[in-house]
Order: C-alpha cells, then sequence, then structure tokens
C-alpha cells in the first residue's frame, strides 16, 4: 500500500530562504482548528522551514499526528500556549520571521513586547518586524476575494506602527487557494485494485463488497432518514463510523431508524463499523476507500475534495443561520446540480429544494445518484488542483514582504 503523502515529512529540499515561523492556535471545538494549522505546520516543514506551533490544547496531536507532542516530526516543535507569555522561555527564543494566527485567535501581549524590545535593542542590525498574518477561515462567500491579503496597520502597543494582512483561504484564484501536499497526485496515481482492500483489513474492517459509507458528522437533521433509506434499500452498504460526535449522533439516530423500518440494522442491507481514531494520513485514506463520504467543518472537507468520491458536507451550524449562505455559496461556487443542493440541505436540516414544478422533493438516501455526482466531483478537483495551493501562496505571499 503506497503511503499517504503526509504520513511523513522528508524535505521536499532545503530552500535557501528557509523560514522560521510561528503558528498560534486557540482549540475551540470539533479539532478544525488545531487540524487546519498542525496540516499548514506539516506543509512547511515539508518544504525545508521550521515551525513552532504555540497551541492552548495539543491533546487531540496525539491521534492526529502521533509523536507531535514528543517532538518527533522533523521540523515542527509544538509549544504550550501559555509559554508565549512567560518572558524567561521567550528571552532565548530565536525571532521568527512569520507570525500566523489562527482564525482570530490573538498572540499574547508578552510575546509581541519581547519582539519589539529586540527590534529596538538591534536597531543598529536593522531587524524588522515579522510578516504578521492573520489566517481567516474557509468560505467560497463573494467578501474572501475582495478581503483577500489586505493591511491591517497595527495602531496601538508595543507593535505600534506594524502590519497585519488578512489571509483567506479559499477556492477561487483571487484567494490563498487550498491546502495540498505536493506529493498528493503522485500518491493517488499509486493507488490499485487491491489498495481498497488492504487499507481495509489493516484497519480491521471486514468487507464484502457493499457500498462504503465513511460518517463524519455533527448531528444532521436527516441521519435517522438516511439510516432507515439504506436498511430499506437493495444495495448493501457498510457504514464506517468516526469516534465522537458521529458515533453519539448514530446512537441517537438508530432507534428512530428502527422504528420506521421495523428491523435492526443486522436484519437489513446496512452494516455498521466503528473505526478507532484516525491520524490524518489514515483519515485522509479512508476516503479514498469510500463511496461516499460525510464529512464536516473545513479540514474534513478539503479532504473530501481531493478524495475526489461523492460527498455530502456537513457545515458547522451557527445560530444566526449564517451557515446556510456559507453552504450555498460553496455549492454555487463548484456548480453543483439540482441533486446535490437538495441532498446537502436535507442534511444540513435547510430548507427543501423545489422541484421545476413547485413540488417538495425528498431525497431517498438508499438510492444515491453516484456515479452523476461523481463526475460532478471530479470536474471540481481537476479546476481546484490547477491553482496554487494554501502554502506555496503563502510561503510567496512572505517572501515578497520580506
Amino acid at each position: 500500500m503506497p503511503p499517504s503523502p503526509s504520513s511523513s515529512l522528508p524535505a521536499l529540499h532545503s530552500p535557501a530562504s528557509a523560514l522560521q515561523w510561528d503558528v498560534f492556535c486557540q482549540v475551540i471545538d470539533n479539532f478544525g482548528d488545531i487540524g487546519v494549522c498542525w496540516r499548514l505546520c506539516a506543509g512547511l516543514a515539508q518544504r525545508g522551514h521550521t515551525v513552532r506551533l504555540w497551541v492552548d490544547d495539543s491533546s487531540a496531536l496525539d491521534w492526529m499526528a502521533p509523536g507531535a507532542r514528543q517532538g518527533l516530526w522533523p521540523g515542527i516543535s509544538v509549544r504550550a500556549w501559555e509559554e508565549a507569555a512567560d518572558a524567561a522561555k521567550l528571552r532565548d527564543l530565536p525571532p521568527a520571521d512569520v507570525w500566523i494566527e489562527g482564525f482570530g485567535c490573538h498572540i499574547a501581549p508578552e510575546f509581541i513586547a519581547a519582539r519589539a524590545d529586540f527590534i529596538s535593542a538591534t536597531a543598529i542590525n536593522d531587524i524588522k518586524p515579522p510578516v504578521w498574518i492573520n489566517l481567516e477561515y474557509l468560505s467560497a462567500e463573494d467578501y474572501v476575494e475582495h478581503c483577500h491579503a489586505l493591511p491591517s496597520p497595527v495602531m496601538q502597543g508595543p507593535a505600534k506602527g506594524w502590519t497585519k494582512h488578512f489571509y483567506y483561504p479559499g477556492f477561487t484564484q483571487g484567494t490563498g487557494g487550498l491546502l495540498r501536499e505536493p506529493a498528493l497526485e503522485a500518491w493517488q496515481r499509486g493507488l490499485d485494485d487491491s489498495w481498497r482492500g488492504a487499507w481495509l483489513a489493516d484497519h480491521g474492517v471486514a468487507w464484502s463488497g457493499e457500498r462504503l459509507i465513511s460518517l463524519f458528522c455533527y448531528e444532521p437533521a436527516a441521519l435517522a432518514q438516511a439510516l432507515a433509506d439504506w436498511m430499506r434499500s437493495d444495495t448493501p452498504a457498510l457504514l464506517l463510523v468516526t469516534p465522537g460526535r458521529a458515533t453519539h449522533a448514530l446512537a441517537q439516530a438508530l432507534p428512530q431508524a428502527e422504528a420506521m423500518t421495523g428491523k435492526a440494522p443486522h436484519n437489513s442491507p446496512l452494516r455498521l463499523h466503528y473505526l478507532e481514531a484516525l491520524s490524518h494520513p489514515e483519515f485522509d485514506a479512508l476516503l479514498h476507500c469510500c463511496d461516499l463520504n460525510f464529512v464536516r467543518g473545513e479540514d474534513s472537507l478539503v479532504r473530501a475534495l481531493w478524495a475526489g468520491q461523492p460527498f455530502v458536507w456537513h457545515i458547522y451550524p451557527q445560530d444566526d443561520g449564517a451557515h446556510a449562505d456559507k453552504l450555498a455559496a460553496f455549492l454555487d461556487c463548484m456548480g453543483a446540480d439540482a441533486t446535490v443542493r437538495q441532498f446537502h440541505a436535507t442534511w444540513n436540516g435547510l430548507p427543501p429544494i423545489h422541484n421545476a414544478q413547485g413540488m417538495q422533493t425528498t431525497p431517498d438516501w438508499g438510492s444515491l445518484p453516484l456515479e452523476a455526482w461523481y463526475q460532478q466531483v471530479q470536474g471540481w478537483r481537476d479546476r481546484l488542483r490547477r491553482q496554487p495551493d494554501l502554502v506555496s501562496s503563502l510561503v510567496s505571499f512572505v517572501e515578497k514582504r520580506r
């Protein structure tokens, strides 16, 4: 089985202008923030840069990137968030060329002051402030292209007079692009017919040729109906359930599905398999294995796009309903057809899409048009591949400002 492109970090090259990066991440919930920041750090290290990841809760790295907290990933050190405010620990810290605030988190004032004092003390050597970037959330909405790379002057504090830049990942040429390993396409070309069965066997999945579906979600409105449809379907399916919220959501929805169908999964064409927590490379491989992927949040959406298989995105729900516009913008950007839009709306508990006659349509999860869906996703992937990846774009942006 070919190793995943993100399973190890040999530097692609040792650039003459290798830089020191500080990446700051505060974990809010659901692992998306630390997941994206880790992939960013890994991508930088793979290109020959060195990275310090400052994070307030690094525990998820134990399964996302085993060995990361122990310093076993070349080029990356994981640092405790509180150390960024510890003057004694900062005194001998080599200054970074780049600061990245992940998703609007704020660097400790003590950390900023230490760098400002260092610059003042060594002004004769013309030491410059770091290139300071606020890495924003992923969106396909129109404002992203308008706001991408805009400067924001620092108006007060020890960094007064410095400049931050807003940096937006995105799906179009006018944005920063998406995280993508340089070796990803070559790895995908190395997958043969035996690869899927071998990966499943290695992970304890007994597969007998059924349709493979991965479930990584929050608490989707349509999960009980989807389970019932799969239990009634003529097409056998094996549902691979990720740990955490997906497992809890399934436990809540399964009794409803059983009530709808009058049967349990073991007496139906649907089988369930509960997975252990997967590292990033193994999660990526899971998405390549499956015929249909249910993904959630930001990081797994991008990985589903690169996997090129049909998928349904469970967007993070927001109390003000802003997620509906964000989902619609993504589907518009991708040029999704009405069927894909309907399944996404239903899965996310959003108002239904009506057909040409004005009738409300109800998706049948047991009769998915996967072939047509596959062709759409392949087209999206091909288009996105033609854009620079996020790490390459960031490096180029930084080099122009040093």
